[in-house]
């Protein structure tokens, strides 16, 4: 219900960020690679550490297996299928970290968090990208949204927001959001307006005036709507963020 209601508030386009990048490095776009090992590093080793139970850094072997899987994703992820790309990336990821704890002596404490694995998914060696995709189970995906819904929830809580003021101040005409929406990318890549953002809790909404081609009355109205967004943006809420990615410019 609640990603319902997230992608209406933030006008998800046809196609996310993920899926075209995942696309062209399917076809040999080296560039859009190079983006989606970038972007999506947080996205690894949150997933990675899900499945180990603690923070993940660049120097553990769980995060090169991450990277490792994630490019097997990128390979294997099949743009007509009903599964986003995030979502199968964190299948495999997930697949591929459990397979290397198992073979490491001394994990079993493990053992208990692969319960939702049946037997075939558990000596299957091969990802077939339709069956894997099925084998994700609702219920997973599920969980994983969920959490990262009460985390966002606990974000606008500390900006004096809800989710029931989104439904206020979300703004009603497509030209309207897609406006804000560049307005809080702009707030979360220029570090002065984030820092403001961050330590003072509200928009540098005269600076910001004189950076694009709105008015300040404009900015104003929409303020809550863009301090959403951008609290969105500077998250590692990567399930949440896809309904957005295709917004922005």
């Amino acid at each position: 219900m609640l990603l319902s209601v997230l992608a209406g508030y933030f006008g998800r386009g046809d196609k996310n960020n993920a899926e075209i990048l995942a696309v062209q490095a399917q076809n040999g776009d080296k560039q859009a690679m190079e983006d989606l090992l970038v972007s999506y590093s947080p996205f690894m080793k949150k997933t990675a550490g899900q499945v180990c139970k603690r923070f993940i850094n660049d120097h553990d072997e769980e995060f090169s297996i991450a990277l490792s899987a994630f490019h097997e994703a990128v390979n294997g992820f099949n743009q007509e299928k009903n599964a986003s790309f995030l979502t199968f990336a964190h299948m495999v990821i997930r697949r591929r970290v459990i397979d290397f704890i198992r073979k490491e002596a001394g994990r079993k404490e493990f053992v208990h968090d692969f319960q939702g694995l049946s037997e075939a998914e558990d000596f299957h060696s091969g990802i077939d990208t339709s069956a894997s995709i099925q084998d994700f189970s609702e219920h997973q995906q599920a969980a994983v949204r969920r959490e990262e819904i009460a985390e966002y929830e606990k974000l606008l809580s500390g900006y004096g927001m809800s989710f029931q003021d989104l439904v206020k101040v979300s703004p009603s005409h497509e030209d309207a959001r897609t406006t804000a929406i560049q307005i809080a990318q702009l707030v979360t890549e220029t570090e002065e307006y984030k820092q403001y953002l961050l330590q003072k809790k509200k928009l540098p909404v005269k600076e910001i005036e004189q950076l694009v081609q709105v008015s300040r009355k404009t900015i104003e109205r929409n303020r809550k709507y863009i301090i959403a967004v951008a609290l969105l943006l500077m998250s590692d809420l990567h399930y949440l963020k896809d309904y957005l990615k295709g917004r922005l410019r």
